[in-house]
């Protein structure tokens, strides 16, 4: 098999850059090594970090409307290549097609966001604030900026960073996972052909080393995260501490609510997809479900599992799988570990993804569904993300404890609730203590021009990603008072605190 050499990207070109070394990329349907990824130095990124610098200045200065027109041309070319990007995601990372798809068309509704950059960036103007005196605001871009995203959506995510702040008129180093590092290059090489001046999107890859190089970096102004808790509440202390802004996005672990009074059979349908789609490597997946009572716990019991036999695990290109590998052999290894905890500390293993529906021919890192019950808060298994296809059942007594067993975890990243009664959705939105709540909508990711976000240890700081809030974080607001005087007397005392009376 021909091995593919990833390489960084930067002011607009392909560079191997001065460290030497690499490491390899695999396919997780196979197993085999499909590309060698160059690993950036701390000089690398300081090359990346003079190229955008250099290329800010004019790229501020482009109007909104010239900016917003490059943003139309990358549309247009992602529209064209969306098929091909989804096929280079379902190498490297190993969702289905399908999925892929998905995902491409998520980060291509933050660009169709990002093509409103001149509305989006205007400002507040007030006339006569006092006596010949009007007062404005105005949005201008940070400078040089940065992201830092995670495995499991290589295309999405950074578009949700680069769209909103390149249309913001920053330059932009992206930091994408070493893990499946094709897609994000060519997301850059498509913004060159869509217009993109050198220089304002450069891609670096690396390991630590080029996360704390991005972090202790002076120029750079600005890091947005992706990744597990541990990780964003190190990203955003340490970026806070060299006084950068930060938006760091943490792990998960969404709970479903599942009322008395649901559809069982809807459901059971959109369970399966949010639990164990994209092999459960989703920071909005549905690994917890909560019926309320046990009556509706042993209904929904019984139609889950035969629905679970019916989930086809294959590979990334059978157009009949449901999902696919997870990312790497490390990861299904990490998984099967936490199966093996929540048998220990007693949970019901009700299918056991360990031994079922792997594909017979494979070598790849395929992990079967797996489906517990009587699983119980002081459980570690609960208490920390899995991130892989494997559902756990919490029963609650009643809809309190419900509601408290999502507000109490240390995670409030997403929260779905199922029932037919809008006064209990209407409660159980209102005081959930999670960040992103679906009422029966089981993986409740907003709309591009809505915002993205946890609470808890699912994100350090107090922006959002994408959205108005999006536009917020990658900018900083000026504010002009302004006078121009026509010589007369205006008997102001100048030690008098101005009162704009």
């Amino acid at each position: 098999m021909t091995t593919n050499a990833i390489h960084h990207f930067i002011n607009g070109q392909r560079s191997e850059g001065a460290s030497g070394s690499a490491q390899d990329v695999f396919n997780p349907a196979t197993g085999q090594v499909t590309g060698r990824v160059a690993l950036a130095s701390a000089a690398d990124v300081d090359t990346a970090v003079q190229a955008a610098q250099a290329a800010f200045p004019a790229w501020a200065d482009t109007p909104p409307i010239r900016r917003a027109r490059v943003m139309f041309k990358f549309l247009e070319l992602l529209n064209a290549n969306k098929d091909a990007l989804a096929e280079a995601i379902t190498k490297e990372h190993g969702k289905v097609f399908t999925d892929a798809q998905g995902e491409v068309a998520r980060g291509i509704d933050i660009v169709e966001f990002a093509c409103g950059i001149p509305q989006l960036l205007k400002g507040d103007y007030t006339e006569q604030v006092s006596t010949g005196i009007d007062n404005w605001t105005v949005r201008q871009p940070l400078g040089v900026v940065a992201g830092i995203t995670p495995f499991n959506f290589p295309a999405m995510i950074p578009m949700w960073m680069f769209g909103v702040a390149i249309a913001c008129g920053n330059a932009f180093i992206l930091k994408p996972s070493e893990r499946d590092p094709s897609v994000p290059v060519e997301l850059a090489k498509l913004m060159i052909e869509a217009g993109l001046p050198a220089g304002v999107l450069n891609v670096v890859h690396g390991n630590k080393e080029v996360v704390d190089g991005i972090l202790d970096h002076q120029t750079i102004k600005a890091v947005s995260f992706v990744g597990s808790s541990d990780i964003a509440n190190y990203v955003y202390e340490r970026g806070a501490r060299a006084g950068k802004r930060v938006q760091a996005m943490g792990g998960a672990k969404n709970h479903g609510i599942v009322m008395p009074d649901a559809d069982l059979d809807q459901v059971v349908t959109d369970l399966v997809g949010a639990a164990y789609g994209s092999a459960g490597e989703r920071c909005m997946a549905l690994p917890v479900v909560v019926p309320v009572g046990d009556e509706t716990a042993e209904k929904l019991k019984a139609k889950l599992i035969p629905a679970i036999k019916d989930i086809m695990v294959s590979h990334s290109e059978d157009p009949n799988a449901h999902y696919g590998p997870v990312v790497t052999a490390a990861h299904k290894e990490r998984v099967e570990g936490y199966i093996d905890l929540c048998i220990e500390e007693g949970a019901e293993l009700v299918y056991d993804g360990r031994t079922s529906q792997i594909p017979d021919d494979s070598q790849g890192y395929f992990i079967g569904p797996t489906f517990f019950d009587h699983v119980t808060k002081d459980m570690r298994s609960y208490q920390e993300e899995i991130f892989g296809p494997v559902l756990q059942m919490v029963r609650a007594k009643d809809f309190n404890e419900a509601v408290n067993l999502a507000s109490d975890h240390q995670y409030g990243n997403g929260v779905a609730m199922y029932t037919r009664n809008g006064h209990a959705a209407r409660e159980f939105a209102q005081r959930v203590n999670v960040g992103m709540v679906g009422i029966n909508v089981p993986i409740p990711v907003p709309v591009a021009y809505h915002t993205f976000g946890g609470w808890k240890r699912s994100a350090f700081g107090d922006t959002n990603q994408h959205g108005m809030e999006g536009v917020k974080f990658w900018t900083k607001v000026k504010t002009i008072t302004q006078r121009w005087p026509d010589g007369s007397d205006t008997n102001d005392n100048a030690f008098v605190i101005p009162t704009m009376g």
